[in-house]
């Protein structure tokens, strides 16, 4: 039950957003920005980070909701996500990713962690300033998140089907697309 009045029927961040529109908008736009925005990181590659982060958070409702989105959009490749979520030092990753999701995840615990060395590392993988940049902030971004939601124990299916549409949607039509699909109404 969460802790504060929700409107009922609405999972994870969705709650809160139907509940204070004015920050809907800025945290949609943010979430935009971040996954869908200009970078030299695919929307996929971008969502995986985003999924990873929640993961380690233990947010279930946003790993859930971000691992869909990034399978929809690995499409034939969509089995790294759940091999990522499983073991990110054995997925089938790429040396640029792999050290790009080890600053996340230092970033996660505590952005001081990432030193000179995580980010050469990536850097000598191929990952350019934008990359390691928009690591740092979808880490960062993603804490703030997942505690959130996870702050105010908003509702959150259980099975990952349940987040099959979400990641559908998320993929196909960003995170503006629902602010725009409502207003149309």
């Amino acid at each position: 039950m969460p802790h504060i009045n929700l409107p009922e029927g609405f999972p994870g961040i969705t709650g809160p957003m139907m509940a204070y529109p004015e920050t809907e908008s800025h945290l949609n736009s943010l979430a935009e920005a971040l996954l869908r925005g200009p970078s030299s990181l695919t929307p996929a590659e971008r969502e995986l980070i985003a999924t990873h982060v929640s993961s380690g958070n233990e947010c279930h409702f946003c790993t859930q909701s971000h691992a869909a989105a990034a399978r929809e959009l690995y499409g034939g490749e969509r089995r790294v996500v759940d091999l990522v979520l499983n073991d990110v030092q054995t997925a089938p990753l790429t040396d640029k990713m792999r050290a790009l999701l080890n600053i996340a995840g230092k970033v996660r615990q505590d952005g001081r962690l990432v030193t000179g060395e995580d980010v050469e590392r990536a850097r000598g993988a191929g990952a350019d300033d934008k990359a390691i940049h928009d690591t740092v902030l979808i880490a960062a971004a993603f804490c703030m998140f997942n505690r959130y939601v996870d702050g105010l124990a908003t509702w959150a299916p259980a099975e990952p089907e349940a987040y099959k549409e979400t990641g559908v949607r998320l993929a196909n039509q960003g995170y503006l697309g629902s602010i725009r699909a409502r207003e149309s109404r």
